[in-house]
């Protein structure tokens, strides 16, 4: 039987070997056993080199004369929302859109990020009430993790 455990193994055993920077996102496995392996790296992006021998070591690893499967390796990519601490880790000092499960969306640069919570400056503007002129106001929330529906990273082309 194919497990997410064994499929965890089999992926972490090689990116131990290739030694760069890769984690493991998420590893799902559906009833018919397509397996889906998504891939990150802590410094810039994965290659597709990573990703066939990753598939590789699980592939040769599993016994398709035992169970039949579908293997998929992927890199997390960038329009999906944050799922792991790395990820957030490796994003710090990006713009993030952050939706809470009390459906409010916040946006701002992530400027930390543990375990328990995510740090993000926002900025909005107002008008003063002295002068009646807008001003540019910076704060800075802390955000538990377990508020937390979905986090986004905000892509620019600026």
């Amino acid at each position: 039987m194919i497990t997410k455990e064994l499929v965890r193994k089999l992926a972490q055993e090689r990116i131990d070997e290739l030694d760069r920077g890769l984690f493991i996102v998420a590893i799902s496995i559906s009833s018919k056993f397509v397996i889906n392996l998504e891939l990150d790296k802590f410094e810039g992006y994965v290659a597709i080199d990573d990703c066939v021998s990753v598939s590789r070591n699980v592939e040769h690893n599993l016994d398709r004369e035992e169970q039949d499967f579908e293997l998929h390796v992927s890199s997390a990519g960038l329009d999906k929302p944050l799922r792991v601490l790395p990820q957030y880790v490796k994003n710090i000092g990006r713009t993030v859109e952050v939706t809470l499960k009390d459906g409010k969306e916040k946006e701002g640069v992530l400027l930390e990020a543990t375990e328990e919570k995510i740090v993000v400056k926002t900025t909005r503007t107002e008008k003063s009430p002295e002068t009646k002129k807008k001003v540019t106001i910076e704060e800075e929330e802390t955000l538990p993790l377990a508020t937390i529906k979905e986090t986004k990273i905000v892509i620019s082309f600026k």
